[in-house]
């Protein structure tokens, strides 16, 4: 029997205590409310699950077929993705519903289980959305969006209880790989302004001030990914003749990924109270390539070609609803030129619930979640 519903099987007696009973409910429901995790999430296309159907200018949209074939009903939802992404998985490994996206929200009261940034394109960088793709939502400027539910949370629950619910909460930041496919697109203006290490400190340095934001309002369980092999989407791999990865966006993308860790290593010991999940997606992703019969899967018989697409390597252009797209999803690593397939975004997020060290450092969310 819970504390709430043995406070009312236990009154009795007067009016005044029956009121006492029904107050000491109240606030019992209401603390059970700010102690109990959600998920808000940060990040890109790989966990957008909405946000850019209401952004006017951007070309970075996926709210038409062929994406959402597996979704339930067939139904398109602004996933970069055959079905659900990283994550919707990972909130029902937590036992919760998806966290909608903000902008589907404007003029509602957030839930508390949780909400979605995440914006198609969005960078590290403030510049990097409008550079590939018109229009995204920015780490900055969810951050910012992120202050506005942080204020709402504290007058739904009060200063300690939103405290509470936030220092249980899971904060899952999915950012870098659209700052280097910014960085080493062709004609690039930051190419010509910074070296590439120049760009690593940028990004590292950047991610770090917008994280210690987060910990100001009161994040303090933070799941952070690396940057995957990004040289290994099919919309590079098409550039080689064959069909190889690009060795030097993934060069970087690892430079990156050393220097995201020793960054979230001191600011751990700066910030009390603070952990965080490091998940290797680089590694995750060269390991599913190389060895992914070591996961307990036989069936990623493409690792190459998109299932959804048009040209070499069906990545000639985005997935749309004039493209063609593979019969058995389950059977390919990607879903478009950029994006895993439903598959590999369950597996993947497997991992960040209760994968080994071999990828999760120094915990994975199962245990951050105990901590």
């Amino acid at each position: 029997m819970t504390t709430h519903t043995m406070a009312i099987t236990n009154c009795g007696g007067t009016t005044a205590t029956l009121l006492m009973c029904v107050f000491a409910f109240i606030i019992s429901v209401c603390q059970a409310q700010a102690a109990a995790p959600a998920v808000y999430v940060l990040g890109d296309s790989l966990v957008d699950v909405g946000n850019n159907n209401y952004l006017p200018l951007s070309i970075a949209k996926a709210n038409f077929p062929h994406n959402g074939v597996d979704f339930p009903n067939r139904k398109p939802t602004g996933r970069f993705s055959n079905g659900e992404n990283a994550a919707d998985f990972l909130a029902k490994k937590i036992g919760l519903p998806t966290s909608p996206a903000y902008l589907s929200l404007i003029g509602a009261t957030p839930p508390i289980t949780g909400v979605s940034f995440a914006s198609g394109g969005a960078g590290i960088l403030n510049e990097t959305g409008g550079f590939l793709f018109k229009q995204a939502i920015s780490l900055a400027q969810q951050v910012d969006y992120f202050t506005v539910v942080h204020d709402k949370l504290v007058h739904q629950l009060g200063p300690s209880g939103a405290q509470a619910h936030l220092s249980n909460s899971i904060f899952l930041i999915v950012f870098g790989s659209n700052d280097w496919f910014a960085y080493f697109r062709v004609g690039s203006i930051v190419a010509k302004q910074h070296t590439p290490q120049q760009y690593v400190d940028r990004m590292v340095s950047t991610f770090k001030v917008l994280l210690k934001t987060l910990y100001g309002l009161g994040a303090r369980k933070l799941v952070v990914t690396g940057v995957g092999a990004i040289g290994c989407c099919p919309i590079q791999r098409k550039e080689n003749r064959t069909g190889e990865c690009k060795v030097e966006i993934n060069y970087w993308s690892a430079k990156y990924n050393d220097g995201l860790k020793m960054m979230l290593q001191g600011l751990k010991s700066e910030s009390p109270g603070m952990n965080f999940a490091y998940f290797d997606t680089y590694g995750a992703m060269i390991n599913l390539f190389q060895n992914h019969e070591t996961y307990g899967i036989i069936w990623y018989t493409e690792i190459k070609e998109a299932c959804c697409g048009v040209g070499n390597l069906n990545a000639d252009t985005p997935c749309t609803s004039l493209a063609i797209y593979c019969p058995n999803r389950k059977n390919h690593i990607f879903w478009d030129l950029y994006h895993p397939t439903e598959s590999v975004a369950r597996l993947f997020s497997d991992l960040i619930y209760n994968g080994s060290q071999q990828f999760m450092v120094p915990v994975n969310v199962e245990q951050l979640l105990a901590v």
